[in-house]
């Protein structure tokens, strides 16, 4: 089982410690196209408009400022730089040490920045958006998709995927559909369903959470991870097609 996540918008800074080691990432095929964003962030980030140009508010001008440094940034794990309400929920933290070592091999999280990247390789804070699109890279959902699908062809071979991407990161890589399952959130009013954007973010987290903390084995297959979240929630599966992955529905109570 691999469970893929977004990023968190916002990041923690680590307080100290060494800058990025670029060989030690994990996909280091990767590493001379996070060079190539890398580089065009920081220039957007040092214009004058720079907070225009990323899409950000005037509260984010010392995130900003922090991209054109990232070389020289401290890092820190990824599970200690993303935050927010989906991390929050799955609380790395918390979990056992056997489990953190789980989360550790079966957690991806696709990144504007990095690509991909696992909880444990060592990334510093940075500010910048699936959704951007940056000078001589383009829109980067459009950009990583090509590289991420040759990347991690061997990482997905043979699991089970359990989709908790915004539709914003889900554009970046398009994995074999069979073998995945997009979770979406709902709650249920008199029959309607409605999607509540931070309930999803953190139910997507809990889900996270549940699958990395149960006991028994990881799910393999679509209905078995349809069970697994029926031990918490109301969920029903939606079949896939050749061309569409599966879908797990949790419905919340109002």
């Amino acid at each position: 089982m691999l469970i893929l996540l977004p990023p968190s918008e916002g990041k923690t800074p680590a307080v100290r410690g060494s800058a990025v080691d670029w060989p030690a990432l994990s996909f280091p095929a990767l590493n001379p196209y996070r060079a190539k964003v890398l580089e065009a962030l920081g220039t957007v980030s040092a214009h004058q408009d720079a907070l225009a140009l990323l899409g950000v508010g005037a509260s984010l001008r010392d995130d900003v400022e922090r991209n054109t440094r990232l070389h020289a940034e401290p890092a820190a794990p990824a599970h200690q730089i993303y935050s927010g309400v989906l991390y929050d929920a799955l609380g790395y933290k918390t979990l056992t040490p056997t489990q953190r070592r789980t989360a550790d091999e079966s957690v991806l999280v696709v990144s504007a920045l990095w690509g991909a990247i696992r909880f444990a390789d060592r990334v510093p804070a940075y500010r910048l958006s699936m959704g951007t699109a940056l000078p001589d890279v383009g829109r980067l959902a459009s950009f990583w998709k090509p590289q991420l699908s040759e990347a991690l062809a061997d990482a997905a071979a043979g699991h089970l995927l359990v989709d908790c991407r915004s539709s914003t990161y889900a554009a970046a890589w398009a994995p074999p559909p069979a073998q995945t399952v997009a979770v979406n959130v709902f709650t249920e009013v008199n029959g309607v369903r409605k999607v509540v954007s931070h309930f999803a973010k953190y139910t997507r987290g809990e889900l996270a959470r549940h699958l990395l903390s149960r006991r028994g084995k990881a799910p393999q297959t679509p209905a078995q991870l349809l069970k697994a979240a029926r031990e918490k929630w109301e969920a029903e599966l939606v079949d896939g097609s050749a061309r569409t992955p599966h879908a797990l529905n949790i419905i919340l109570p109002n």
